[in-house]
């Protein structure tokens, strides 16, 4: 069974309003997700020797690891509705999509605000989380 994991900043308002906008679009459930402040989180931060200085969106799909620009239009690719289409976006170079990702990664707590604690999902979401 193909893994798909994403790993979210769970203090970001714009992460959690994002994890919230996969579900939603995600009706199979294909992902999971896991915050970076979690043990599950931390853990496979180690596991996939993934720098924790990394300010990125994370996602692991069957054991290889996207981050930034590469990860978000992976995830979308996988959506339903239209959001697929935002996957041709690949085409243009990584370091110009991650100037532009890196740029709102810098600005997301001041634009969007942060959270004193990760989110809670609702027990029906429950399942598709890891911690």
């Amino acid at each position: 069974m193909m893994q798909r994991i994403i790993i979210f900043d769970g203090e970001c308002n714009l992460c959690n309003a994002s994890v919230q906008f996969i579900i939603k679009r995600d009706p199979t459930a294909r992902y999971k997700f896991t915050s970076l402040q979690s043990e599950i989180g931390q853990q496979l931060l180690q596991e996939n020797r993934i720098p924790p200085t990394l300010d990125s969106f994370i996602y692991i799909e069957n054991e290889k690891v996207y981050s930034k620009s590469t990860a978000a239009l992976k995830v979308c690719r996988r959506l339903g509705g239209l959001w697929k289409l935002a996957y041709v976006c690949i085409i243009i170079p990584r370091p110009v999509r991650d100037l532009v990702y890196e740029w709102v990664a810098r600005n997301r707590y001041k634009w969007f605000g942060k959270r004193d604690s990760c989110m809670l999902p609702s027990p029906e979401l429950r399942s598709r989380f890891l911690d």
